[in-house]
């Protein structure tokens, strides 16, 4: 299992339907959330997805938006009972904002917290998967994420094994697991039965951005990729100013990369109640497109190539 939650998917402004930035992964259980608008423990609430096997918090920059919902969710899920520490990373001065959180509020919590300063390029690994910080291009120091899964074996051949005079059973298990067995005095190695290794999954999400090279590459082929679309084509002037990206540029870029599905998020409040010119330039590029709506979930299935 791994299903993408949008919990937050407003632009710099909240508006009566869209909450700031938060968007949170369930991968097999395991939580991971990037960005943490005010009031993201709330939706994750409407949403039911759980917050207490929440570990990580991985933060793309120190715009409030982005950040603001930090000791709000710590201070729930000590209420809750959590006791196990909560890893916080992110771009330089994440613990310095951390640590004032720790000054200015009156914590009932007794929950350790964590701090990783990343830089692009920096892995977190996990069991089964790793978190990587990409270089990107806002007012501010700032990363991107790409998660990616390790790569699955391959399918067993089992017809391939039976003709080596391997009986069913045991010894079809070890195999499985990388093993070699020996069957008449004569080695068979894994590789022998099993099939080329499958990808694992992989999704990137950009933060607030301009697009990007290294955004790009590591796009490369994701099943999905999240990347800010603030604002239409029409606004390009403004969006190289604000630093942000078109849906157009978005979605040239989701092209480039072979990325399968674009979901445009950190949606400017001018589009609050109609997202059909956003849809509109990025469709007429790369067609996989949609634009995040606030508790919007996606399951992204394994795939074999």
């Amino acid at each position: 299992m791994l299903t993408v939650t949008f919990l937050g998917t407003a632009g710099s402004l909240p508006t009566p339907e869209r909450n700031p930035s938060a968007v949170l992964i369930n991968r097999e259980g395991e939580l991971i959330l990037f960005d943490c608008g005010e009031g993201t423990q709330r939706q994750m609430m409407r949403a039911k997805t759980g917050m207490m096997n929440l570990d990580y918090i991985f933060i793309t920059h120190l715009h409030a938006d982005h950040i603001l919902g930090i000791p709000g969710l710590l201070e729930t899920m000590a209420f809750q009972g959590r006791r196990e520490p909560v890893t916080i990373a992110g771009p330089a001065r994440t613990a310095e904002v951390v640590e004032l959180f720790d000054r200015l509020c009156y914590y009932s919590r007794r929950l350790q917290v964590r701090v990783l300063e990343l830089e692009a390029g920096d892995v977190v690994r996990m069991e089964g998967y790793e978190v990587k910080a990409v270089r990107t291009s806002h007012s501010v120091p700032s990363l991107g994420y790409c998660l990616r899964e390790d790569p699955r074996p391959g399918r067993f051949l089992r017809d391939r094994a039976v003709a080596l005079g391997i009986t069913p059973g045991p010894l079809f298990g070890r195999l499985q697991r990388g093993e070699r067995v020996e069957v008449e005095g004569r080695i068979v190695m894994p590789e022998e039965v099993m099939g080329p290794a499958r990808p694992g999954r992989k999704v990137v999400y950009t933060g607030d951005t301009r697009p990007v090279p290294e955004i790009e590459e590591a796009s490369r082929e994701a099943d999905l990729l999240i990347h800010d679309g603030s604002l239409s084509d029409g606004m390009a002037d403004w969006a190289i100013e604000t630093m942000h990206s078109t849906a157009g540029e978005a979605a040239d870029l989701a092209k480039r990369a072979g990325a399968r599905m674009l979901v445009l998020t950190h949606i400017s409040s001018r589009y609050s109640d109609d997202v059909s010119t956003l849809l509109f330039d990025a469709r007429r590029r790369y067609p996989e497109v949609l634009v995040a709506e606030d508790l919007m979930k996606i399951d992204l299935k394994l795939r074999d190539r």
